[in-house]
């Protein structure tokens, strides 16, 4: 059986959720002469599985995981379209996880000023996250992912396959942005978590396939509303705040959702310091993480370096820090202009 979530819009298209999903590619592509097949080296003989149902297919690989997302791997990659004499009836296909993803869809949104492309998804924080709602984008020395553009897919390949000999770590992080989802909009999603921590982390059962369609749900029903950030998708970066100045300082080698699940325990601490939660809300959080094996710390001493990673920050506006809070269970808003005190005091709940 194969689910399809809708992102509506401007330009809408599907969110497929299943198995064996590669079959349908050939319908999100119609009309292109020509594939870029972009991937990292692990997961070549996915890619050429996925180049088999494409035309003409150019694979073109890049390095794994974040090291792939830089603007030097972007221009190689836009030398090889440029080499193939790819046109703008073409399309850009990325089989990986996020950072593929988030890499091949910029590509494109560049390549003659936007041409078509597809994330085939293969991590579950991809799924959940990177390969739905448009944004596209590489890291700089400055931070992650601030340069880059809004760009829907022509759809999102979400294949559940993929997930069965995925390292369990992957996993564990993947459901960092799943419990996310669930504290900002569907608390459905903690519910199932707590029922069953081990039966969410199973990648054939269906506990886990249903928190994967809840999430991308919660995604789509925002970025439908707001494509390009310009108020209501703001919620989706709960927790991602600190969680980016995390992967910053820690050159990429944190897996992302272990880096938003400490972000997610900080700004829970604000909004419980500040009186928008009780301590009840605080603590679940801390217990849901924790439950599934996601960290809930990180280092005191490394407080100084990550405030003025803070502040070159998508939210921030001017000077001033914003950080999505909860004001209750799924009731997400924004907290403007903590003072230091505030601050330091929820990072010392992090520290602790």
């Amino acid at each position: 059986m194969t689910t399809r979530i809708a992102v509506r819009g401007d330009r809408p298209y599907d969110v497929l959720v299943g198995r064996d999903l590669a079959k349908h590619l050939p319908e999100l592509i119609g009309g292109a002469a020509r594939a870029a097949v972009l991937f990292a080296a692990p997961l070549r003989e996915r890619a050429e599985a996925v180049a088999r149902e494409l035309p003409s297919p150019l694979l073109i690989e890049v390095p794994d995981a974040e090291a792939g997302k830089t603007v030097e791997v972007a221009a190689r990659c836009w030398d090889e379209l440029g080499a193939a004499a790819f046109t703008r009836t073409d399309v850009v296909v990325g089989v990986g996880g996020g950072a593929v993803t988030d890499l091949a869809g910029y590509i494109a949104a560049a390549w003659l000023r936007g041409v078509r492309w597809v994330p085939v998804s293969t991590s579950l924080l991809g799924m959940v996250d990177a390969s739905v709602g448009g944004k596209t984008g590489v890291n700089i020395a400055a931070g992650k992912n601030l340069v880059g553009a809004f760009h829907p897919p022509a759809g999102v390949l979400c294949d559940l396959d993929m997930l069965d000999t995925l390292p369990a770590d992957d996993l564990v992080a993947g459901l960092a942005e799943i419990i996310k989802a669930g504290f900002i909009a569907d608390p459905l999603i903690l519910d199932l978590v707590e029922a069953d921590p081990a039966a969410a982390l199973d990648p054939r059962g269906p506990v886990l396939r249903e928190l994967v369609e809840r999430a991308i749900q919660v995604k789509a029903d925002v970025v439908s509303e707001d494509l390009r950030e310009s108020g209501l998708r703001e919620i989706l970066n709960y927790g991602h705040t600190l969680g980016h100045a995390i992967e910053r300082r820690e050159g990429y080698a944190w897996k992302h959702g272990h880096a938003v699940s400490v972000g997610l325990i900080f700004a829970a601490a604000l909004a419980h310091l500040s009186g928008r939660i009780d301590s009840a809300l605080f603590q679940r959080h801390r217990d849901v993480l924790t439950s599934v094996g996601l960290p809930t710390s990180y280092p005191a001493d490394a407080w100084p370096e990550l405030l003025p990673a803070m502040r070159v920050d998508k939210k921030a506006r001017a000077a001033t820090l914003r950080f999505v809070v909860l004001d209750g269970l799924a009731k997400p808003g924004i907290l403007a202009g903590p003072g230091p005190e505030l601050l330091a005091n929820a990072y010392a709940e992090v520290a602790r």
